[in-house]
């Protein structure tokens, strides 16, 4: 039997979703119930908070870039070995892209798929009963979904709330509970979202504080009531590993790779090694491919560059086993990279590439790449759905078709042009990789 399912959003970034997921999350868990966990959309660094809460792992569900069968696939994979289901949504419920009816990428085509009831985040800081119009809005704009209730989020004082709570009565919204307006909460971030889980100072004692807090301000027994849906059928098979044994960089540098591109490589036999660019590791010699994920080698630049034996040993590798790098790594696999400072640093040079997080320019979509040539990646003229979110640039002229990487194009179908470059059997750009195209 399927596990039953909720879907926290909210009407917009920055209303407190993640907080109060992760609050849901270990509170649920320190009662004993198996809490699996999801993140809607394209992001790389909720899903190790969402495992550092419930002690399991957690994938991402993808209405645009994964085809029905791969969605299902890993939608089942959450629900299995689980009491309840608790997906993050990203940005606002109906936020995605112009696409066919249920593959815009927006969190609604999930709850939607699985029939999982909505809680529905509202940060009320500035509002108190029109806070109850915004939610009551999100109820009936798609009558595929169902608004199980509201959870409050920055509450200024008792009376606010009270005058809040009557807006949602007057609207026939129930309240699920509140959290009071408090700094403490609010998680360190930086340019690409949240400081990364390994690196957040005290993360479990900021996971039990904001499960005390739900304990103490949401009715948890009528949250749990609300889950239902659920997920039928096995779906698809996972992606496939670009190798036997895979060298990945990971460290605070590198870490940008989706959990379920993981679970596919190594539910296909494949084995992960990895190694530390910053702790000046080479990709071991033992491995028959090399893969550097994306990541903030930008904040690191200095010590990558006076990383002899990893920037050694990744040139040796290169020589007879493929390499590929991922926006992060894609920089690195360069020939400089200018820090926010403006201070230049040599890579590794393995490609054509000068990239400068010093001239910022915001880089942020889905991607639609067809490859132009065989690599790490696919074969020729295979079309790959992906993503990119970066602050960098690029100093030097884009590859032409032969050696470029991929042709891409956004999420609409407007043509970028060519990205990334493929020389020999070393390839990379600042695209991430979410699945094939199975369209």
């Amino acid at each position: 039997m399927s596990a039953p399912g909720l879907l926290v959003a909210a009407p917009r970034s920055s209303s407190g979703k993640t907080t109060v997921a992760l609050a849901l999350m270990r509170a649920l868990t320190r009662r004993g119930l198996r809490v699996r966990a999801a993140k809607c959309g394209p992001d790389y660094i909720d899903p190790a908070f969402h495992q550092a809460a419930t002690g399991r792992p957690s994938f991402n569900l993808d209405s645009f870039a994964m085809a029905p069968p791969l969605l299902d696939a890993l939608a089942q994979a959450t629900v299995s070995d689980a009491d309840i289901v608790i997906a993050e949504g990203s940005m606002g419920l109906f936020d995605g892209v112009r696409a066919a009816e249920s593959r815009t990428g927006a969190n609604a085509d999930i709850a939607a798929r699985y029939g999982w009831p909505v809680v529905l985040v509202v940060d009320v800081s500035g509002a108190a009963q029109s806070a109850a119009a915004v939610a009551l809005g999100c109820r009936l704009y798609d009558p595929q979904i169902t608004i199980a209730g509201v959870i409050l989020n920055k509450v200024a004082s008792a009376r606010h709330r009270r005058l809040v709570e009557a807006g949602m009565a007057r609207a026939g919204l129930p309240v699920l509970g509140a959290l009071m307006r408090d700094a403490q909460l609010v998680l360190p971030e930086r340019h690409l979202g949240l400081v990364q889980a390994g690196e957040t100072a005290d993360l479990e004692t900021r996971l039990d504080r904001v499960a005390d807090l739900a304990e103490a301000g949401i009715d948890l027994d009528a949250v749990v009531a609300a889950a239902g849906g659920g997920v039928t059928g096995a779906g698809g098979t996972l992606p496939q590993p670009p190798g036997q044994r895979i060298a990945v960089a990971r460290d605070e540098a590198f870490s940008f790779l989706y959990p379920h591109l993981e679970a596919g490589w190594r539910g296909s036999g494949a084995e992960l090694i990895p190694f530390s660019p910053l702790a000046d590791e080479p990709p071991p010699d033992s491995c028959d491919v090399c893969w550097l994920p994306g990541g903030y080698p930008e904040l690191h630049a200095g010590r990558l560059a006076h990383a002899k034996r990893f920037l050694d040993g990744l040139r040796a590798f290169a020589r007879t086993r493929p390499v590929h790098g991922e926006c992060g790594g894609y920089m690195v696999l360069g020939r400089a990279l200018e820090d926010a400072a403006g201070v230049t640093h040599a890579m590794a040079g393995l490609l054509p590439v000068e990239t400068s997080y010093h001239r910022r320019k915001l880089h942020l979509g889905y991607r639609v790449a067809r490859l132009c040539g065989p690599s790490l990646l696919g074969r020729r003229g295979t079309r790959l759905i992906g993503h990119e979110f970066h602050y960098a640039s690029e100093l030097l002229p884009v590859a032409p078709e032969p050696d470029a990487l991929a042709h891409v194009t956004d999420a609409e179908g407007a043509d970028l042009g060519f990205a990334g470059h493929r020389i020999g059997i070393v390839s990379g750009s600042f695209f991430h990789l979410v699945a094939e195209d199975q369209a």
